[in-house]
């Protein structure tokens, strides 16, 4: 387990789109930041279920797909280079005389204030119940797909009926050597726009079937056996690679543990965005106050808020109110950090 004694300004916790705004806000202001997130890729939900779904409240944009918009977000923040921490979830918050002390999965961070953006929660996949499926995990069988080329001239099958299930097989399509997805229902429940798409495309459909085991010879994977969900049928599957989507479950009861006012799923906050222990913030879809709208368009507007009030709580004599975007960014100088 890492300890690091260096202590941040502000340190988020989450690095979907929300995340990743408050943490570019933050090097606009020269804070000292760290971004911690539990998955192994930044854009979190976006990213991760719904990289091709069209997203139409994102300001200034008709329509933007989840992963172009997250890819900007990128963009936008990689002119600060802030530590960044993947794969890294949070398991205690603990506040201390004048700083907050954040134990995670991997080591020992401290901060002198903390913003949540943490959407729904910390989450995991579903995985694969299969006899010698873990030895597998990470060469060939996978549960997030961080870069399509991982996957080029290969034979995928695909695990799952959603959205991100279809999401990926259409996409593998264009690199993949063959794509396969299987399904234990006989129909699928993404849109229907991209059911429509996928019985078009060159996607190899097997409904309604489920994975039985897999095909594993002298301790190699070689692809997988799915079996008829009502018939006693079952076919091999010949697969370099499997990726499952069986959905992931979310984790949020920890955070009333950690003495924060949470109701329904959400962590409550006043106005300025803070919780009730001081320098604590929490932005998008895991806040809640009065009159509150879950869009990605408020969660937007609410980590410059929290941002700004973070500072002012750390140093009283720092104003809330900023300058205009030009002055902060002409005056902001890029903080030393990596992703790790």
């Amino acid at each position: 387990m890492s300890h690091t004694t260096e202590i941040y300004d502000i340190t988020i916790i989450g690095g979907g789109p929300i995340g990743l705004f408050a943490a570019f806000y933050a090097g606009m202001r020269k804070a000292k930041t760290k971004l911690i997130d539990s998955l192994p890729q930044l854009g979190g939900q976006l990213a991760t279920l719904y990289p091709e779904k069209y997203i139409y409240d994102a300001p200034g944009y008709p329509a933007i797909k989840a992963a172009d918009l997250v890819a900007n977000l990128e963009k936008q923040l990689a002119a600060f280079n802030h530590d960044i921490l993947l794969e890294e979830e949070v398991i205690r918050l603990t506040r201390k005389e004048d700083y907050l002390e954040l134990e995670t999965t991997k080591g020992i961070h401290y901060s002198k204030s903390v913003i949540f953006a943490i959407g729904n929660g910390s989450f995991q996949p579903r995985r694969l119940t299969l006899d010698e499926a873990e030895q597998f995990e990470g060469r060939n069988i996978h549960y997030y797909v961080k870069d399509m080329q991982d996957f080029a001239d290969k034979r995928v099958v695909i695990a799952g009926g959603g959205d991100s299930a279809i999401d990926w097989a259409l996409m593998l399509e264009q690199v993949a050597n063959k794509v396969s997805i299987v399904h234990r229902r006989p129909e699928f429940r993404g849109h229907e726009h991209s059911v429509e798409k996928l019985k078009s495309s060159t996607v190899q459909i097997l409904t309604p079937y489920m994975i039985d085991r897999l095909h594993v010879e002298e301790d190699q994977f070689n692809g997988v056996w799915v079996k008829h969900t009502k018939e006693d049928e079952q076919q091999l599957l010949d697969a370099d690679s499997l990726i499952v989507n069986y959905g992931f479950t979310s984790s949020l009861g920890h955070l009333k543990d950690w003495g924060l006012e949470v109701s329904r799923h959400s962590i409550i906050v006043d106005s300025d965005m803070s919780t009730n222990i001081p320098g604590v913030y929490a932005i998008g879809d895991i806040s809640m106050y009065k009159g509150k709208v879950k869009l990605i368009a408020t969660g937007f507007g609410e980590a410059p808020t929290a941002v700004n009030n973070a500072l002012h709580f750390i140093q009283p004599d720092i104003r809330t109110q900023p300058m205009h975007s030009t002055s902060l960014f002409e005056k902001a100088a890029p903080a030393a950090g990596a992703v790790k």
